[in-house]
């Protein structure tokens, strides 16, 4: 009688969503690698295509164990799925396979898995087990605050020990969800303050920034003064103008010194476009000429000619947006943003619709993980957000990320389909 109450109550549109979505990214990864001069089946193995194939259907192998399986083995084995990625994560380093420059990857044949594209989805089970129970205050630092950062950093820190900073990114997408959940408004304040501050220390010279922050302290103190006379604010405006001024001075120690010449030179080419068009910013240059030249409609399915003279590097992967622009053009570009959205959005609905604080805290998570990957996949491959490799979820190639995406996906279709059968303990 569950069961059968579960599969009347499944989200069809997310399931047409994913499917529609799938199958545009199959025919995109075949445009992104097809040749005319030596034309190869979409199903040869020989191409990245005929690869996706399997691992589609790998992933909807996948969704239809999900969907089989009772809704309530997440939450009970949140935390041993999360224990057991974490080992993953750690085995990576000590025998992992190198690529890149990255170490993140199990070889096993032609093979290749990698953890941290499931550790996404370990961690969204991990942090929605964690908030569930009824003590836990996201608003609150020693109330479970403190707690859910040390959960989201102990992943985060195994990937940057791989050196693979674009999927430790990833990782920030949980504050979204942190912040539904009553995580206090200063804190995402204080994130965007210093994202603020590194950009303007790259754009200007680090000394004009500190010259900045100091005025503006002055004139923060003088208001305090002249309104209030309150000498603990007065101090607490001194503390994080000093260490607003550190971070903005201390810019060139973390390009130079902690980050990898090729990771600074992204992030040069973001600020300085022309500063190296033939050697690190040659990927993007590609991409923006590659978009830009598919006009309203594109050229056409399989007419790109950026793409067969293989201009664009790793374009069936991280890049595969810039075949979509150039082949089908504005109108086929806008139509890969709605869809992207109208999955984000209705994941957001159906989150909001939970009646568990599991199921709610574990959809949102699943909303802004696809959003942090499409916002920043997008952004790379027209020159707004420096190039870390992330993939478009379910239009890039990829086995890891495609079966990670579904299992996130499908995770949260079932959970909704229980909806009505699942206690709340918020």
């Amino acid at each position: 009688m569950r069961e059968s109450t579960g599969k009347r109550n499944i989200d069809w549109l997310t399931i047409f969503l994913y499917i529609i979505m799938v199958l545009v990214g199959w025919l995109n990864i075949y445009a992104a690698v097809y040749q005319p001069d030596a034309p190869t089946s979409i199903f040869s193995l020989s191409l990245n295509s005929g690869k996706q194939l399997m691992w589609i259907g790998g992933a909807l192998i996948i969704a239809f164990s999900i969907m089989l399986i009772d809704f309530k083995f997440f939450s009970t084995f949140a935390y041993p799925i999360f224990g057991v990625t974490l080992i993953a994560l750690i085995g990576v380093l000590v025998i992992g396979h190198s690529a890149g420059g990255n170490t993140s990857w199990f070889k096993l044949g032609f093979i290749r898995i990698q953890p941290s594209e499931f550790a996404k989805y370990a961690l969204a089970l991990a942090l929605a087990k964690y908030i569930d129970n009824p003590t836990v205050r996201i608003d609150k630092w020693t109330g479970g605050l403190l707690q859910a950062f040390a959960i989201i950093g102990m992943p985060t820190v195994l990937v940057l020990l791989q050196k693979d900073t674009g999927s430790a990114m990833v990782f920030s997408a949980f504050f979204l969800m942190l912040y539904r959940e009553g995580m206090p408004q200063y804190i995402m304040l204080i994130g965007l303050w210093f994202v603020f501050l590194f950009v303007t220390a790259l754009v200007t010279d680090s000394l004009v920034a500190g010259l900045f922050l100091l005025t503006l302290g002055i004139l923060a103190i003088i208001f305090v003064i002249y309104t209030k006379k309150n000498k603990s604010l007065i101090f607490m405006i001194c503390v994080f103008g000093g260490i607003s001024f550190l971070f903005t001075e201390g810019i060139d120690y973390i390009l130079y010194d902690i980050m990898r010449p090729h990771q600074r030179k992204r992030i040069e080419v973001l600020v300085n476009p022309n500063i190296d068009p033939l050697g690190v910013g040659y990927q993007v240059t590609q991409s923006k000429i590659a978009i830009g030249s598919g006009g309203l409609v594109g050229k056409g399915f399989l007419e790109g000619t950026q793409t067969k003279f293989n201009f664009v590097p790793e374009q069936s992967t991280d890049f595969i947006f810039c075949t979509i622009g150039e082949e089908h053009g504005w109108i086929g570009s806008m139509v890969t943003i709605g869809l992207f959205t109208a999955l984000i959005i209705r994941l957001i609905i159906l989150a909001e619709r939970q009646k568990s604080r599991f199921a709610r805290v574990y959809g949102y998570s699943a909303a802004s993980i696809f959003f942090i990957h499409f916002m920043i996949n997008m952004g790379m491959t027209i020159g707004i957000f420096p190039v870390i490799g992330i993939p478009l979820p379910f239009f890039s190639y990829g086995g890891s990320s495609l079966w990670a995406f579904t299992l996130l996906l499908f995770t949260f279709i079932k959970l909704d389909s229980h909806r009505s059968q699942m206690l709340s303990r918020a």
